[in-house]
């Protein structure tokens, strides 16, 4: 171990030492100025979360979700849906308004817990981007190549076919351009790559209000209420809810991708002209647009025509051909490439800036933390991940990788939540005065364990012994956000078979649960004046990790074990050269340096005045010793 650190240019630190290293917090205000351009509006991030979690999920998740989990029911899935995504994305907007940097869920975590979480939550936000927008972009040629007969696949898989397995069929050349378009289209301005997703996102909505207007002429009462009788065998029991709750609680899990993508808007706040007021208002905008686009869509495809009729990959496309409407078939064609243009914009837009970020902290190649002079933008950062992007669109088969996008989301919308309980009751920086008294704290006060834990003496003043014992419970409660998972699990899977055992666990594993919530709030919280603030601290973040934590589960082991070797390939960079170049390492060594220089200049001026003085007092003996 001594060998490695000396090999990277850093003695062996002890353990002390290597926990200071990971934990490490950059400071919330920065004293570096921010040399992206500050041009982006309330109206310009409202618009780019719209178009980054308004997709094609839009014109997919209604009938695929009616069809096989909730029927009718589906508005109450996106209504649960939307509800947990708001949770996350008022986290996000305080967050917005306490740190307005580049790098969304990076900095969040670089400034409440280390440098070690920030990096692994900045490389898994990579790894979120790049996929998505690869995903995406893909999913767009394949969407075309549909439209025109399979031309591109017929012709390239003819003259340049790749058979390898993992790969696809053929090199789609399209896909890498459309990539490579967008990606000098972003690096060309910020403002004006914004206007481009400005158009692309209206006339997404115009088509999604279309959709919704031309279709309440059609719409039925009658198919909300279907007997079972009428009903194909395998469609559930019909009615409004034919798959009951457990169908709606399934459905919702489904849902809640469709709401994936506003957390782009935290990551451009630094390009914002005023980040603290603007990125909390675009990101509750935007969640509250998509979800009346989600249901309004839902609410008419599902009255339209019976759910179990509905088409799982082009629903509102099948629906209009049953009623011969074909001009609104090529509307909605339309509408979904502008909704596809519009996430591709939504996932490439926020990837360099998040490596931007990153380099800029020295915990990625400096090169890529270089701006362009002319645009203001991270040219380098921006071109490099845009050739990745469209490589991987370009030559590997990404039907295996989809779920690896999800992963990172989850992942970094818990860490955000437990950011905001962090920060919620760090400590006060100072003593303050009520009612014209000095507040005394824990310090001053001898409380056993219960008191602390509760609060009982109603102190209101956070110390580092009541910070830390927040951060304990928020561990605690994670474990047990873990354990209740498992646990409904069974109740999910098996819900006919429930044994007394599975019972006694929810009874006991639900309480601590709340308890723990409970005694996090009756803690002192910080007294920190912020433009906004998530409501109900901390049950708000504490659902939204709770429910974070409960999709990570749900994903398959394959995504986890690829998920598992991006992190060693991201551990390696850390510990070969983010490590040692740290901004914050060089900022530490630099003061070192310059408090030893300071002291060596310090016991200098003492010698020489020692040494004046001395020669004061001798001077007069070594004139007569002269003389004489």
């Amino acid at each position: 171990m001594n060998e490695f650190f000396e090999s990277i240019g850093m003695p062996f630190p002890g353990l002390r030492g290597i926990y200071h290293v990971l934990s490490r917090k950059k400071p919330i205000k920065d004293s570096s100025e921010s040399k992206l351009a500050k041009v982006l509006s309330a109206f310009d991030l409202t618009t780019l979360g719209i178009g980054s979690t308004l997709g094609v999920g839009v014109y997919v998740l209604a009938g695929q979700v009616s069809k096989i989990y909730a029927g009718p029911a589906v508005i109450f899935s996106f209504l649960i849906a939307a509800i947990a995504s708001i949770f996350a994305g008022l986290c996000y907007a305080e967050f917005g308004a306490r740190v307005p940097r580049a790098g969304s869920a990076y900095i969040y975590s670089y400034v409440t817990i280390g440098e070690f979480i920030a990096f692994i939550i900045g490389w898994n936000l990579i790894l979120e981007y790049a996929i998505g927008a690869a995903s995406v972009v893909k999913g767009l040629s394949s969407y075309l190549d549909n439209l025109c007969g399979h031309a591109m696949e017929k012709f390239l898989g003819t003259h340049l076919p790749m058979n390898i397995e993992g790969l696809n069929a053929y090199p789609d050349i399209f896909a890498f351009g459309v990539t490579i378009v967008f990606s000098w289209a972003i690096a060309f301005g910020v403002k004006e790559s914004t206007r481009l997703n400005t158009a692309f996102t209206l006339l997404n909505l115009s088509v999604v209000l279309f959709v919704i207007i031309a279709g309440l002429f059609k719409v039925t009462t009658k198919n909300w209420a279907l007997q079972k009788s009428s009903i194909p065998e395998g469609y559930g029991e019909g009615g409004f809810a034919p798959y009951g709750f457990a169908g709606i609680i399934r459905g919702a899990a489904i849902c809640f991708y469709g709401f994936i993508g506003f957390d782009c808007i935290a990551t451009a706040g630094e390009e914002a002209k005023n980040p603290k007021k603007s990125i909390p208002f675009a990101v509750i905008a935007s969640l509250a647009m998509v979800f009346l686009a989600y249901f309004g869509i839902s609410t008419v495809l599902t009255m339209m025509l019976p759910y179990y009729e509905q088409d799982e990959s082009a629903p509102l496309v099948h629906v209009f051909s049953i009623y011969g409407w074909t001009a609104a078939q090529y509307i909605v064609s339309v509408g979904a490439i502008c909704a596809m243009c519009t996430s591709l914009m939504g996932s490439m837009f926020p990837l360099p800036r998040i490596v931007y970020a990153m380099a800029t902290d020295g915990l990625l190649f400096q090169f890529m933390a270089e701006i362009s002079s002319k645009h203001k933008t991270p040219l380098n950062s921006t071109l490099l991940t845009g050739f990745l992007t469209g490589a991987f669109a370009a030559i590997f088969n990404l039907k295996q990788l989809m779920n690896m996008m999800s992963i990172g989301t989850f992942l970094a919308y818990s860490m955000v939540a437990a950011c905001v309980l962090i920060l919620r009751y760090e400590t006060a920086e100072r003593k303050i005065l009520a009612n014209g008294h000095t507040l005394t704290d824990y310090n001053e006060r001898k409380c056993n364990f219960w008191q602390l834990l509760f609060n009982t003496p109603r102190s209101i003043i956070p110390t580092k012994k009541t910070s830390h014992l927040v951060t304990a419970l928020i561990l605690i409660y994670v474990l047990e956000c873990l354990l209740l998972t498992q646990v409904l699990s069974n109740f999910e899977e098996n819900l006919h078979h429930v044994t007394t055992l599975d019972v006694i666990k929810l009874a006991v594993t639900l309480p601590s649960l709340i308890l723990t919530l409970y005694a996090i709030s009756r803690q002192p919280v910080s007294p920190a004046q912020l433009a906004f603030k998530v409501p109900f601290v901390p049950w708000v973040p504490g659902f939204s990790l709770l429910i974070n934590i409960y999709l990570m589960i749900k994903l398959d082991i394959m995504t986890w074990i690829r998920f598992s070797v991006w992190i060693v390939i991201g551990l390696i960079i850390f510990f070969s050269y983010s490590m040692r170049n740290s901004r914050l390492r060089t900022r530490r060594e630099m003061k070192i340096l310059n408090e030893s220089e300071s002291r060596d200049r310090s016991e200098c001026d003492n010698i020489s005045l020692q040494e004046g003085e001395r020669f004061i007092t001798q001077a007069p003996v070594m004139i007569m010793q002269s003389s004489t």
